[in-house]
């Protein structure tokens, strides 16, 4: 007969880091990703965005798997969306560069 213990550390413990990297890693990873694509799947005209390169423009056009992105006063590039990091909001005040009071 084997010994219980060993057992226990031969199938319980490969099961118990299995659990852990399932609960620390795996699961948040996939809310991440929910959350990604629902932020993509929100996307509307007139939306402020951050790319994944920290390029930061404002949507003009959306399409099914890219957004046209205005970048500079009318120059606008064609992005796919999934490099979009993260919508901004619409309007959102701009941090003055002044030191005006």
């Amino acid at each position: 007969m084997t010994d219980p213990n060993s057992l226990i550390q031969l199938v319980g413990l490969p099961l118990m880091i299995g659990g852990l990297f399932y609960i620390m890693i795996w699961r948040p990873q996939q809310k991440r990703m929910k959350d990604h694509a629902a932020m993509l799947g929100a996307l509307k005209r007139g939306d402020n965005i951050v790319l994944n390169s920290g390029m930061i423009g404002k949507i003009v056009r959306v399409e099914d798997k890219e957004v046209g992105v205005e970048i500079a006063q009318g120059v606008t590039v064609k992005v796919v969306k999934s490099m979009i990091a993260e919508v901004r909001g619409k309007g959102e005040p701009a941090i003055a560069n002044d030191t005006k009071s």
